[in-house]
């Protein structure tokens, strides 16, 4: 059976959150003996020079000046910020958990564009992102148990990440893509150098911990192409709600992994937010198709 461009896409996001909670899972396993700012050093240094040599390859390298572009130097700033809370965070909590708070990201998004592009948000939108928070709220359950330091690293991790998907809308369209990978790993590398000494200092890396840390360089890497890919495949209304199989994956290794369950109260808050997230994207689609029929039927202008 052939499969259709919409199939071929969910199946390269399925593969995409498939690479990326794996990345997360290998971070888990290796913070035991190392400290977030080693992790984030060493996974750095592979990740830049990975995507150097696919760079180089595709001819994407531009003058390093472009790291001086203030959005850019936003965007690695924010990049770092989420690497540091994520990673840190998942050394404190079940990895279903930190996953499920980070699938309130669009919505953040949403409210970022609000406030810092201002961009047109109708009431249902809004009312979309307020169930959509409280649903993060209801994951990590406000009191002694719930509202833990992992799970405010865990939000402060996915406003960060909300932050650099903003600066990275208004990167100048002349900057490769994979430039700004390039430059943001190596940033980020020397970012968790200087972490290092704060967090307790550098502790001996086992050959295993450094295998893992490649594998989990590579499966980003793969993570990034599967996204890019879906979105060039199949259509975005169809392929983006797939974005959410990573709660399925980061349950699945968390269980079979670390042995970590997730209760029924996460369960019920990462379904409220990923309704609120699918249904925030369909008005985003259905707003950009009604401004889509209105800009057609314009009458044109004679020459």
């Amino acid at each position: 059976m052939r499969l259709t461009k919409n199939m071929q896409g969910a199946l390269f996001m399925a593969a995409s959150m498939a690479g990326f909670c794996s990345s997360d899972a290998l971070s888990k396993t290796v913070i035991v003996s190392m400290n977030a700012g080693e992790i984030i050093f060493i996974r750095g240094l592979f990740t830049a020079f990975l995507v150097y040599l696919l760079a180089r390859r595709m001819g994407a390298l531009r003058s390093w000046k472009v790291i001086l572009q203030p959005m850019i130097a936003l965007r690695i700033a924010c990049e770092a910020i989420a690497a540091a809370t994520y990673i840190t965070a998942l050394g404190m909590m079940p990895i279903a958990n930190a996953s499920a708070i980070q699938q309130a990201v669009p919505l953040a998004v949403t409210l970022g564009a609000v406030v810092f592009l201002k961009e047109p948000v109708g009431w249902r939108r809004w009312a979309a992102i307020t169930v959509g928070f409280l649903g993060v709220l209801i994951i990590i359950r406000p009191g002694p148990e719930g509202f833990t330091t992992g799970a405010l690293l865990a939000i402060a991790c996915m406003f960060a990440t909300a932050a650099r998907d903003l600066s990275t809308r208004c990167i100048s369209k002349d900057v490769p893509s994979l430039m700004v990978t390039v430059c943001t790993a190596i940033s980020i590398s020397v970012f968790g150098a200087f972490c290092i000494v704060p967090l307790g200092g550098w502790q001996p890396v086992s050959i295993t911990s450094l295998l893992q840390i490649l594998l989990a360089s590579i499966l980003v890497l793969i993570g990034y192409q599967a996204v890019i890919l879906a979105m060039r495949t199949g259509e975005i209304s169809f392929v983006a709600p797939f974005r959410y199989l990573s709660l399925i994956w980061s349950a699945l290794l968390g269980l079979l992994v670390f042995g970590e369950m997730p209760d029924s109260w996460a369960i019920i808050g990462a379904a409220i937010v990923i309704a609120s997230g699918i249904y925030t994207f369909y008005r985003e689609n259905k707003r950009r198709a009604a401004e889509r029929v209105a800009q057609e039927s314009e009458p044109r202008v004679p020459a």
